[in-house]
């Protein structure tokens, strides 16, 4: 007897029978222990005991103990976490204030809890607020740049819009450099960050783009701005909207509309391409602001993997970034899940006559239109449902977690929500119950049930 491996045709099987309401506990491993944990991302669990929260790793190694009122979620190895003020006159107030400040990844306090907003380092500075005013710290929480702005941004390309007061009274914007020094005179109403050496600017009441030093790339005279996106910027007007196409190299040089007022931008661009809106139907735009792919759609997603998906009339399908069409615009999508006709895991889900199933990049079916309900994949995993019960497959077709589950969610920082036998809990990847789990150590069937033999 040799075990070998499931296919699809094996997936068919799995999905046309539901199991059986008695077989649903059956071989599987069971504990009275459960490592359970609020939130998961990159290895960390968010911990809890009474009102306080901290952070451990997957392992157990205690990050920080439960000492914060308040937890974000960590985001680019950083989180926000909040802690009461203690000051004599906070303490004397009917709810304390709030205090936030942020930490990394190991546990260790960037940015002492002692402001009422912290932002996200990027490029060695964060921004901070106390009161009113706002100023910058350094990654080891050191003030180097002193509270006095009315208002501040991010820094990008070595610059970061602030506000300042001017004759006690009026308040502008402009850029200052890392050392908190202004790049030039405020005297914007608006300021956005830098993206790629140009940022949009609001003169009175009319936007343009400016470069590092502040020289007006595009003029002031536009309702309407988009920020800069590989070099192109969309303004307009209540009637007109054009692209502008900004130099490369020469800020100083003149420039000229990449395209007819003619379009409104729906997207930012993905694989090249920009989605567009023109007399009534959607195409794309390439990065000189050219019409690569026709206004003859009635709705056009975003590229991912060079794909996207298309409408006509009720039709979907997929085209690529010439606009080849690799899935026939002769799909739906009626059923109550979204995500269809996006890749995930380099597959998409598509709907026919009532039944979903997933195709891979050049359009094939992978799964049979054969399923009840789906979801998109997800860390190689997929929630799907037949006859009243979710289970999982993995991005070759196969069953991964069995047709047990009430209901079952996209996995998500290595977590997916779960209900079985009327029970809410949480998953890892692995099937391994790691919340609310009375029991449960896994959902994985032992080998036996999972494999089937042959001589």
């Amino acid at each position: 007897m040799k075990r070998r491996r499931h296919h699809t045709a094996l997936l068919l099987l799995a999905l046309a029978t539901t199991l059986p309401l008695g077989a649903q506990t059956t071989g599987y491993a069971v504990d009275s222990t459960c490592g359970c944990d609020i939130f998961f991302v990159d290895g960390i669990q968010t911990t809890r005991e009474g009102d306080l929260y901290g952070f451990r790793r997957y392992d157990g190694t205690v990050l920080t103990p439960n000492i914060y009122r308040y937890v974000g979620q960590f985001t680019n190895g950083y989180c926000m976490v909040w802690m009461e003020d203690t000051t004599a006159e906070a303490t004397n107030a009917s709810e304390p204030p709030l205090l936030c400040g942020l930490i990394d990844s190991t546990g260790r306090q960037v940015v002492p809890c002692l402001y009422h907003a912290v932002g996200i380092p990027n490029e060695g500075r964060i921004s901070v607020k106390r009161d009113s005013l706002f100023g910058y710290t350094d990654l080891s929480g050191r003030m180097v740049i002193p509270l006095q702005f009315r208002d501040a941004g991010i820094f990008s390309c070595g610059r970061a819009p602030v506000a300042v007061v001017v004759d006690s009274f009026f308040l502008f914007y402009t850029y200052i450099d890392t050392l908190g020094r202004q790049v030039f005179p405020p005297h914007y109403q608006q300021t956005l960050p830098y993206i790629d050496g140009y940022a949009p600017a609001k003169l009175y009441d009319r936007w343009g783009v400016i470069d590092l030093e502040g020289n007006e790339i595009v003029p002031f005279a536009f309702e309407s701005l988009t920020a800069p996106d590989h070099r192109i910027v969309f303004a307009g007007d209540q009637e007109d909207m054009a692209a502008f196409l900004l130099p490369k190299h020469s800020p100083r040089r003149q420039i000229a509309p990449a395209s007819p007022f003619i379009y409104i931008p729906l997207s930012n661009a993905s694989d090249n391409r920009i989605a567009v809106y023109r007399d009534g139907k959607h195409g794309f735009l390439d990065l000189e602001g050219n019409e690569v792919i026709p206004c003859v759609y009635d709705e056009v997603g975003t590229f991912r993997r060079g794909r996207a998906m298309v409408r006509q009339g009720d039709r979907y399908g997929i085209i690529d970034t010439l606009g080849d069409t690799i899935l026939p615009i002769e799909y739906e999508d009626k059923s109550i899940k979204g995500h269809k006709y996006v890749y995930y895991n380099d597959l998409a889900l598509v709907e026919q006559n009532g039944r979903l199933g997933f195709v891979d990049l050049q359009g094939r079916l992978v799964v049979p239109l054969i399923l009840d309900q789906a979801y998109h994949f997800s860390q190689n995993l997929a929630p799907v449902n037949k006859d009243g019960y979710w289970g999982y497959i993995d991005i070759h077709g196969d069953l991964y977690l069995p047709l047990i589950f009430d209901f079952a969610s996209p996995f998500q920082h290595n977590r997916a929500d779960v209900v079985f036998n009327g029970q809410s809990l949480k998953i890892d990847p692995t099937g391994r119950c790691v919340q609310n789990c009375h029991g449960i150590i896994s959902f994985r069937r032992l080998p036996e049930m999972n494999d089937d033999t042959s001589e």
